[in-house]
């Protein structure tokens, strides 16, 4: 597998144990709308094809950092382990559906900015959600409650946004696992995840290598603003929290922000939905007809100098 991917130096528990996978919270406040966190959407709805291989990227100018929304098919080439591949498909994302999970981890490390989080949260759902969008909410504490279920509804994510608080360890791996296992992967289209968290895993069951992986298969796209000790507001630094979002960004095609006070988390989440309404999705079937489940490299290059892209940089083939 073909991933630069970080190797906590704490040894967390393997993804299969004895106690299972991980789970939803069983319990949710009693303020919380009765839903079914761990149920599957039916398979009716799953549209997904395993054939073709979809790769949404964002460009940008090198000088001004301005999206670039304007460029051609021809104007992309794409690569998977090395070898050029056919762009059978080719839109630009700007007005198509989108589905976001946003995950914020309610931890007790993040009680003092839990209240500015929740104000940037409603705003950006207020202002990201379109006609046929939609958006669910999952807290992390010591374990992940689906706090609201997809919805188009941006009152209903603000409403249940403000029922949040802050208690306990922190389950990020179980958290982002859960939500592209049980909800993400059965969605078609744009996909993304926006975490908020410090980055640190205390209590998760998925370790993080599973958690990537997962991500990679739901084809989503993950955000993540960093609320570590090292920016908003606080004192010192916080290194390996951060270097595991940024790791989790870089490989799925998003970016990672540190937002140093409450106008630049504000910002943090203005500038994620831009990128999101700014994307290309370049599809091609891959010349590799093997399902063998192995990881491939992905590459995109752009005719025009002067600009810079950003995509996930591999899938993983499917075995059946």
């Amino acid at each position: 597998m073909n991933l630069r991917v970080f190797r906590l130096a704490a040894a967390l528990v393997p993804l299969v144990v004895a106690s299972g996978a991980p789970r939803w919270q069983e319990t949710s406040p009693a303020s919380r709308p009765a839903q079914q966190p761990g149920a599957r959407i039916s398979d009716q709805t799953y549209r997904v094809s395993v054939d073709l291989v979809n790769v949404f990227c964002s460009v940008w100018d090198r000088n001004s950092n301005a999206f670039i929304t304007t460029l051609t098919r021809d104007d992309f080439a794409i690569y998977e382990d090395n070898k050029k591949q056919e762009i059978s498909n080719f839109s630009r994302e700007t007005n198509l559906p989108l589905t976001v999970a946003l995950l914020i981890d309610t931890s007790q490390s993040v009680a003092p900015k839990l209240k500015f989080e929740q104000q940037a949260a409603t705003n950006f759902f207020y202002s990201v959600l379109k006609d046929r969008d939609r958006a669910m909410l999952l807290e992390f504490d010591s374990g992940v409650t689906l706090v609201q279920d997809f919805t188009n509804d941006a009152n209903k994510l603000a409403k249940q946004i403000k029922t949040l608080r802050a208690a306990g360890g922190t389950a990020l791996y179980d958290a982002l696992y859960l939500a592209c296992d049980e909800k993400l992967i059965r969605e078609v289209g744009r996909k993304a995840v926006v975490i908020l968290s410090d980055g640190e895993d205390m209590s998760s069951k998925a370790t993080f290598d599973a958690a990537l992986e997962m991500a990679l298969k739901a084809e989503a796209t993950i955000f993540a603003i960093s609320v570590s000790r090292g920016g908003f507001f606080g004192v010192g630094q916080n290194k390996s929290g951060d270097r595991v979002l940024q790791q989790l960004a870089e490989e799925t095609g998003g970016r990672i922000f540190f937002p140093f006070k409450v106008e630049e988390l504000e910002e943090a989440f203005q500038q994620i939905g831009s990128e999101l309404r700014s994307q290309y999705n370049l599809g091609y079937f891959s010349a590799n007809t093997q399902r063998d489940g192995t990881y491939r490299k992905i590459e995109v290059k752009l005719a025009e100098k002067g600009l810079r892209t950003r995509y996930r940089k591999g899938y993983y083939a499917p075995t059946h």
